[in-house]
Protein backbone atom coordinates (compact mmCIF):
# COMPACT_ATOMS: atom_id res chain seq x y z
CA UNK A 1 0.00 0.00 0.00
CA UNK A 2 1.20 3.73 -0.96
CA UNK A 3 2.12 6.01 2.10
CA UNK A 4 0.23 9.44 1.83
CA UNK A 5 3.70 11.31 0.55
CA UNK A 6 3.81 8.50 -2.53
CA UNK A 7 0.40 9.52 -2.89
CA UNK A 8 0.64 12.83 -2.54
CA UNK A 9 3.56 12.57 -5.65
CA UNK A 10 1.45 10.77 -7.87
CA UNK A 11 -1.32 12.59 -8.02
CA UNK A 12 1.27 15.72 -8.89
CA UNK A 13 2.81 13.47 -11.19
CA UNK A 14 -1.04 12.37 -12.95
CA UNK A 15 -1.80 16.32 -12.80
CA UNK A 16 1.24 17.28 -14.75
CA UNK A 17 1.17 14.94 -17.45
CA UNK A 18 -2.09 15.89 -17.75
CA UNK A 19 -1.36 19.71 -18.25
CA UNK A 20 1.02 18.71 -20.60
CA UNK A 21 -1.05 16.93 -22.96
CA UNK A 22 -4.17 19.33 -23.09
CA UNK A 23 -6.11 16.72 -20.90
CA UNK A 24 -5.95 19.72 -17.72
CA UNK A 25 -6.00 23.28 -18.09
CA UNK A 26 -5.71 26.00 -15.53
CA UNK A 27 -8.82 24.15 -13.91
CA UNK A 28 -9.08 20.60 -13.09
CA UNK A 29 -7.92 17.98 -10.26
CA UNK A 30 -7.64 14.90 -9.30
CA UNK A 31 -7.94 13.34 -6.16
CA UNK A 32 -7.56 10.03 -4.32
CA UNK A 33 -9.62 8.29 -1.36
CA UNK A 34 -7.53 8.21 1.79
CA UNK A 35 -7.78 4.49 2.62
CA UNK A 36 -9.86 3.79 6.13
CA UNK A 37 -11.44 7.59 6.45
CA UNK A 38 -13.60 9.55 4.79
CA UNK A 39 -10.97 11.83 3.65
CA UNK A 40 -9.37 12.24 0.00
CA UNK A 41 -6.51 14.04 -1.02
CA UNK A 42 -6.96 16.75 -3.84
CA UNK A 43 -4.97 19.78 -5.47
CA UNK A 44 -6.25 23.37 -3.96
CA UNK A 45 -8.15 25.05 -6.14
CA UNK A 46 -5.32 27.76 -6.38
CA UNK A 47 -2.78 25.48 -7.44
CA UNK A 48 -0.95 25.83 -10.88
CA UNK A 49 -1.92 22.80 -12.51
CA UNK A 50 1.30 23.38 -15.35
CA UNK A 51 4.07 24.10 -11.78
CA UNK A 52 2.19 21.84 -8.86
CA UNK A 53 4.17 20.43 -6.45
CA UNK A 54 2.96 18.33 -3.38
CA UNK A 55 2.46 21.32 -0.99
CA UNK A 56 -0.35 21.83 -3.49
CA UNK A 57 -2.09 18.97 -2.77
CA UNK A 58 -4.23 19.40 0.43
CA UNK A 59 -6.36 16.55 2.75
CA UNK A 60 -10.09 17.40 3.03
CA UNK A 61 -13.14 15.62 4.40
CA UNK A 62 -15.93 14.85 2.07
CA UNK A 63 -17.65 18.03 3.10
CA UNK A 64 -14.90 20.08 2.38
CA UNK A 65 -13.20 20.70 5.55
CA UNK A 66 -9.44 20.82 5.33
CA UNK A 67 -7.64 18.46 6.96
CA UNK A 68 -4.30 18.80 6.30
CA UNK A 69 -2.59 21.21 4.36
CA UNK A 70 -2.78 25.00 4.19
CA UNK A 71 -4.75 26.01 0.65
CA UNK A 72 -8.74 25.74 0.36
CA UNK A 73 -9.87 22.59 -2.38
CA UNK A 74 -11.84 23.46 -5.60
CA UNK A 75 -14.56 24.54 -5.80
CA UNK A 76 -16.00 21.30 -7.53
CA UNK A 77 -14.80 18.83 -4.60
CA UNK A 78 -18.51 17.77 -4.64
CA UNK A 79 -18.24 15.69 -7.32
CA UNK A 80 -15.15 13.55 -5.85
CA UNK A 81 -17.41 13.61 -2.28
CA UNK A 82 -20.60 12.19 -3.50
CA UNK A 83 -18.34 9.59 -5.94
CA UNK A 84 -16.97 8.39 -2.70
CA UNK A 85 -19.61 8.41 -0.93
CA UNK A 86 -21.36 6.23 -3.47
CA UNK A 87 -19.10 4.01 -4.68
CA UNK A 88 -16.73 2.29 -2.49
CA UNK A 89 -15.18 0.97 -5.72
CA UNK A 90 -14.02 3.97 -6.60
CA UNK A 91 -10.50 5.17 -4.54
CA UNK A 92 -9.83 8.05 -7.41
CA UNK A 93 -11.30 10.64 -9.34
CA UNK A 94 -10.41 13.07 -12.10
CA UNK A 95 -12.21 15.80 -13.67
CA UNK A 96 -10.20 16.97 -16.52
CA UNK A 97 -10.88 19.85 -19.16
CA UNK A 98 -9.73 18.22 -22.58
CA UNK A 99 -10.00 19.35 -25.43
CA UNK A 100 -10.69 17.49 -27.94
CA UNK A 101 -13.87 15.48 -26.10
CA UNK A 102 -14.90 18.71 -24.75
CA UNK A 103 -15.90 19.24 -28.41
CA UNK A 104 -17.78 16.10 -28.92
CA UNK A 105 -20.00 17.62 -26.34
CA UNK A 106 -20.59 20.92 -27.11
CA UNK A 107 -22.38 19.49 -30.76
CA UNK A 108 -24.04 16.83 -28.73
CA UNK A 109 -22.31 13.74 -30.43
CA UNK A 110 -20.86 10.82 -28.54
CA UNK A 111 -16.95 9.67 -28.56
CA UNK A 112 -17.49 6.28 -29.99
CA UNK A 113 -15.08 2.98 -29.43
CA UNK A 114 -12.88 3.49 -32.80
CA UNK A 115 -9.55 2.14 -31.37
CA UNK A 116 -8.59 -0.13 -28.79
CA UNK A 117 -7.83 2.17 -26.60
CA UNK A 118 -11.55 2.35 -26.26
CA UNK A 119 -12.88 -0.40 -25.66
CA UNK A 120 -11.61 -0.76 -21.93
CA UNK A 121 -13.88 2.93 -21.27
CA UNK A 122 -16.65 1.02 -20.91
CA UNK A 123 -20.31 3.51 -22.18
CA UNK A 124 -19.19 7.17 -21.82
CA UNK A 125 -22.40 8.55 -20.36
CA UNK A 126 -23.62 12.18 -20.84
CA UNK A 127 -24.28 14.95 -18.65
CA UNK A 128 -26.52 16.90 -20.15
CA UNK A 129 -26.30 20.31 -17.70
CA UNK A 130 -23.48 22.75 -18.61
CA UNK A 131 -22.21 24.06 -15.15
CA UNK A 132 -19.89 23.97 -12.59
CA UNK A 133 -20.49 21.16 -10.10
CA UNK A 134 -19.93 23.28 -7.45
CA UNK A 135 -23.22 22.16 -5.10
CA UNK A 136 -23.89 19.08 -3.60
CA UNK A 137 -27.21 18.41 -5.82
CA UNK A 138 -25.65 18.84 -8.85
CA UNK A 139 -23.12 16.49 -7.77
CA UNK A 140 -25.60 13.73 -6.43
CA UNK A 141 -27.36 14.30 -10.09
CA UNK A 142 -23.81 13.52 -11.74
CA UNK A 143 -23.76 10.69 -9.64
CA UNK A 144 -27.14 9.58 -10.62
CA UNK A 145 -25.79 10.46 -14.42
CA UNK A 146 -22.50 8.00 -13.69
CA UNK A 147 -24.12 5.28 -11.91
CA UNK A 148 -21.83 2.33 -11.84
CA UNK A 149 -19.46 3.56 -15.03
CA UNK A 150 -16.34 4.63 -15.08
CA UNK A 151 -16.58 7.99 -17.43
CA UNK A 152 -19.08 10.67 -18.05
CA UNK A 153 -19.05 13.90 -19.98
CA UNK A 154 -20.07 16.94 -18.95
CA UNK A 155 -21.44 19.09 -21.43
CA UNK A 156 -19.53 22.16 -23.10
CA UNK A 157 -17.30 21.64 -19.70
CA UNK A 158 -14.91 18.21 -19.37
CA UNK A 159 -15.28 14.89 -18.10
CA UNK A 160 -15.28 12.79 -14.95
CA UNK A 161 -13.30 9.60 -14.96
CA UNK A 162 -13.99 7.50 -11.71
CA UNK A 163 -11.52 4.45 -11.19
CA UNK A 164 -9.83 1.57 -8.73
CA UNK A 165 -6.81 3.86 -8.58
CA UNK A 166 -4.82 6.95 -9.52
CA UNK A 167 -2.97 4.78 -12.65
CA UNK A 168 -6.52 3.32 -13.78
CA UNK A 169 -8.17 7.15 -13.92
CA UNK A 170 -5.23 8.73 -15.43
CA UNK A 171 -5.06 6.16 -18.13
CA UNK A 172 -8.99 6.10 -18.96
CA UNK A 173 -8.54 9.85 -18.87
CA UNK A 174 -5.69 9.60 -21.57
CA UNK A 175 -7.95 7.21 -23.45
CA UNK A 176 -10.77 9.09 -23.68
CA UNK A 177 -9.44 11.71 -25.30
CA UNK A 178 -6.86 9.78 -27.82
CA UNK A 179 -9.85 7.99 -28.84
CA UNK A 180 -11.96 11.29 -28.99
CA UNK A 181 -8.95 13.05 -31.27
CA UNK A 182 -8.90 9.94 -33.78
CA UNK A 183 -12.22 9.82 -34.21
CA UNK A 184 -12.34 14.01 -35.10
CA UNK A 185 -9.52 13.54 -37.78
CA UNK A 186 -10.76 10.16 -39.27
CA UNK A 187 -14.25 12.05 -39.76
CA UNK A 188 -12.58 14.79 -41.79
CA UNK A 189 -11.57 11.60 -44.69
CA UNK A 190 -14.69 8.87 -44.16
CA UNK A 191 -16.92 7.74 -41.37
CA UNK A 192 -14.37 5.63 -38.87
CA UNK A 193 -15.44 1.81 -38.07
CA UNK A 194 -16.90 1.42 -34.56
CA UNK A 195 -15.76 -1.74 -32.08
CA UNK A 196 -18.14 -4.54 -32.26
CA UNK A 197 -19.95 -5.55 -28.52
CA UNK A 198 -17.43 -9.06 -29.04
CA UNK A 199 -14.45 -6.98 -30.22
CA UNK A 200 -14.40 -4.20 -27.36
CA UNK A 201 -15.02 -7.84 -24.91
CA UNK A 202 -11.71 -9.42 -26.43
CA UNK A 203 -9.92 -6.37 -26.49
CA UNK A 204 -10.77 -5.03 -23.39
CA UNK A 205 -9.57 -8.37 -22.03
CA UNK A 206 -6.49 -8.02 -23.48
CA UNK A 207 -5.59 -4.57 -22.54
CA UNK A 208 -7.08 -3.82 -18.66
CA UNK A 209 -3.75 -5.17 -17.35
CA UNK A 210 -1.46 -3.61 -14.69
CA UNK A 211 1.41 -3.90 -16.84
CA UNK A 212 -0.12 -1.98 -19.96
CA UNK A 213 -1.68 0.50 -17.44
CA UNK A 214 2.14 1.22 -16.22
CA UNK A 215 3.24 1.29 -19.72
CA UNK A 216 0.84 4.42 -20.49
CA UNK A 217 1.86 5.89 -17.50
CA UNK A 218 5.62 5.50 -17.85
CA UNK A 219 5.45 6.50 -21.71
CA UNK A 220 4.04 9.74 -20.63
CA UNK A 221 6.37 10.18 -17.45
CA UNK A 222 8.80 9.54 -19.44
CA UNK A 223 7.99 12.52 -21.88
CA UNK A 224 7.50 14.94 -18.56
CA UNK A 225 10.74 14.60 -17.07
CA UNK A 226 12.84 14.78 -20.68
CA UNK A 227 11.09 18.20 -20.48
Amino acid sequence: MQTIDEQKQMLVDAILMMERAQIIDFNGHFSCRVPGTQHMLINSGASVRSALGVKDIVTIDFDGNLVDGDAVPPMEFHIHAELYRRRPDVHAVVHTHPLWSTLFSMVGLPVLPVIMQAAVLGEIRQFAKTASINKQPLAQELADALGEHKVIMLKSHGAVVAAEGILEAFVLGFYLEETAQRQHMASQIGKPAVLSADEIKIIAGNLWKPNLLRKVWDYHYGKLHRS
